[in-house]
């Protein structure tokens, strides 16, 4: 029997299976589905991931959770997922960097960021779904994915459902809060279903005006009338984000086992960079079924509302204020996936009192009961800006190996927080999706210091350039970002934040207006 899935704030009783869960996206009432049970695995069941290649551990992790597809479907699609686009054969390759202190490689991918883990397999299994379900006569319409991305994801999403049967994708980003790199990867995607708004405001302000079109009645009977479109979202709110996640961390155990860099059964740390907190989410949950982590060790930037919470359990933004950093996909105040989190240690009474008092006073403390429990495996730090870019500088003069500042927030806080576990540092990005502040990294600088001018108005991929020839011929540049500079630019629009924006952009997008 399928699994089925529960929503956090127990306001949605329609326990969908996998399938029916990643078309809806997100639950009636706000909340996020979680699975009904997390299934238990055995060390063996780990390590006999280590001789399969990495499509073949995404289906049997996939099985482990009951997903409804066909097992010999869900390897193709596996296989389609994680295929010749992926520029190394490991997919998520282990590399041990110093001694004890593994680094977890996730963007060997299309757009060079660790997003590419989950969006190159949701979206296959994304119109699956709905193929399977327009079969059977439960559902009409085709879906309009909305994305409120804070860099790497909207990239992502996009080359994941670029041309995808029975879909449309829209991703709104923060004008000028993210890097320019990133700019150019959206606004240059090709796909004649896709589309790529601008929004004037943070990170949160995109994700809360997308939120708030999921639920505007008027606005979804708009799409159904006039497009024969119904929403559903690519977000990591989406459990089909999530459960590719959780494959990577049973996978890199097997692999550091595997390597000899730790022996079966003796736990690891893992160290995760975080915004919206999916990934470590992700950890979280192969934690359960009996990987042996012992401790998640959360990153945050100068955004460093998760830090705080750690610290403290109170979860408080009323007075924080949003600050740009050098790790754009961190800069987040309100954490989605923590809700996910909180359901399992707590469970939806809990939830729904504290994501009101969010919503309602921009602040919540959890029982103590819960945060003890947190605290017993959960423990987080936070890197300043100028910090972030000094680790890059020291870990390459150390090293040779070359990182960008989402993994270098990652890098510092696992050296900080380092016990006599191996570590397992998660990274997020290639370097090349940050060049600009790379490069202010091997030069020295500080995160607001100006590049000197022989770098003033440099494109990216010349910039890119640059840090190569810094950094040395280990600093190899993807295909795909070398070559960015030569593509045009097919999306210009900006629109004013909040869910009359989000909405206008949609309509006049779908109408041709």
């Amino acid at each position: 029997m399928a699994m089925r899935y529960l929503d956090t704030r127990d306001l949605d009783s329609s326990r969908p299976t996998f399938t029916e869960a990643v078309v809806k996206g997100i639950a009636h009432g706000g909340g996020l589905y979680v699975p009904e049970r997390i299934p238990a695995v055995t060390l063996e069941d780990v390590l006999s991931l280590a001789d399969l290649p990495y499509a073949e551990r995404v289906a049997r992790v996939f099985a482990w959770f009951e997903v409804d597809v066909q097992p010999a479907r869900s390897l193709e699609l596996a296989r389609a997922a994680y295929g010749d686009q992926w520029d190394d054969e490991r997919i998520a390759p282990v590399e041990e960097v110093v001694p004890g202190m593994h680094v977890l490689e996730l963007w060997h991918g299309p757009t060079s960021a660790f997003k590419d883990m989950a969006l190159q397999c949701m979206p296959l299994y994304f119109s699956e779904a709905i193929a399977m379900q327009q079969q059977t006569g439960t559902l009409e319409d085709d879906f309009l994915v909305l994305v409120a991305t804070s860099g790497d994801t909207g990239k992502a999403a996009l080359e994941g459902f670029a041309d995808r049967e029975h879909t449309r994708i829209a991703v709104f980003y923060p004008h000028g809060g993210v890097s320019e790199m990133q700019r150019k990867q959206m606004v240059t995607q090709r796909g004649s279903n896709v589309a790529v708004f601008g929004v004037r405001g943070n990170f949160d302000d995109c994700q809360a005006a997308v939120k708030a079109a999921f639920n505007d009645a008027g606005f979804n009977r708009w799409l159904h009338e006039n497009a024969h479109l119904a929403l559903s979202s690519a977000n990591s709110i989406n459990w089909g984000r999530l459960l590719p996640q959780i494959v990577y961390y049973v996978s890199a155990y097997a692999e550091m086992v595997r390597q000899g860099g730790v022996v079966l059964g003796r736990p690891i740390d893992v160290c995760v960079p975080t915004g919206n907190f999916g990934n470590i989410l992700g950890a979280y949950y192969a934690r359960r079924m009996g990987v042996p982590i012992e401790r998640l060790l959360c990153a945050s930037n100068e955004n460093n509302v998760l830090a705080d919470f750690i610290a403290t359990g109170t979860y408080d933004i009323s007075a924080r204020t949003f600050v740009t950093t050098p790790s754009p996909s961190m800069d987040i105040l309100v954490s989605s996936n923590l809700e996910r989190l909180l359901y399992h240690l707590a469970g939806p009474e809990s939830v729904r009192e504290w994501m009101r008092d969010l919503s309602e006073q921009k602040r919540f403390r959890i029982d103590r009961d819960t945060f003890h429990q947190m605290r017993a495996f959960l423990v987080g730090d936070w890197v300043s800006n100028d910090d972030s870019l000094a680790t890059i500088k020291r870990l390459h003069q150390e090293t040779g190996y070359l990182i960008d500042p989402h993994t270098a927030v990652a890098w510092e806080v696992a050296e900080r927080l380092r016990g006599d576990n191996p570590v397992l540092v998660v990274s997020t990005a290639h370097w090349a999706k940050f060049g600009a502040d790379v490069l202010r990294a091997l030069l020295g600088l500080r995160h607001d210091d100006e590049l000197p001018p022989e770098y003033a108005g440099r494109t990216p991929s010349a910039l890119l350039d640059a840090v190569a020839s810094t950094a040395g011929p280990r600093a190899r540049v993807p295909q795909a970002l070398a070559e960015i500079d030569a593509l045009p630019e097919r999306f210009s629009t900006v629109v004013n934040a909040g869910r009359e924006g989000v909405e206008a952009a949609v309509r006049a997008w779908l109408t041709g207006a």
